[in-house]
């Protein structure tokens, strides 16, 4: 059932969640043609039992191989990662590049060696909503780094403490 929604509305959410802190990843597969991935503020966990998570991913060209993907591992970011996510927001921008520090994993996803966590997940569901996918992913391997400070998207801005 498809509801007319007014501008007004619209608006509305998007300063509710402009003015909504979240915290940074980047979302990474391994692609036809190498490496994509994109910057989401989306993650949250869902589940302990099994461990799983969702983020949601609008349409682009990797965000579409993230959608159709078997693996993808969700890289958390730390206080030292706000020029990496901005890289990783804006299309044409510098990815996967050795300065970033980038590994691929055996099983052949690309992972942030420096990330707060790497979490390597199996899609379970993907919910098409609007113009966006939500992906619900078991997580079937986990690393943690030591404490980075934190990294968090508010008012459209990339901000560290």
């Amino acid at each position: 059932m498809s509801v007319e929604i007014g501008t007004f509305v619209v608006e509305q959410f998007k300063a509710a969640f402009r003015g909504y802190p979240t915290g940074v990843a980047i979302i990474t597969v391994m692609g036809p043609e190498g490496p994509a991935g994109l910057t989401a503020s989306s993650v949250a966990s869902v589940s302990l039992a099994p461990p799983a998570l969702s983020f949601s991913v609008m349409d682009s060209p990797s965000a579409r191989l993230i959608a159709g993907a078997d693996r993808l591992v969700v890289n958390l970011l730390g206080a030292s990662h706000a020029d990496l996510a901005r890289d990783f927001a804006r299309p044409g921008a510098p990815r996967f590049t050795p300065e970033q520090g980038w590994t691929i994993l055996p099983t052949g996803e690309p992972v942030l060696d420096t990330a707060q966590a790497a979490l390597r997940c199996v899609p379970l569901h993907r919910v098409p909503v609007g113009a966006s996918t939500v992906i619900v992913a078991e997580v079937t391997g986990a690393t943690v780094a030591p404490p980075d400070g934190h990294l968090i998207y508010h008012e459209r801005r990339f901000i560290t403490g």
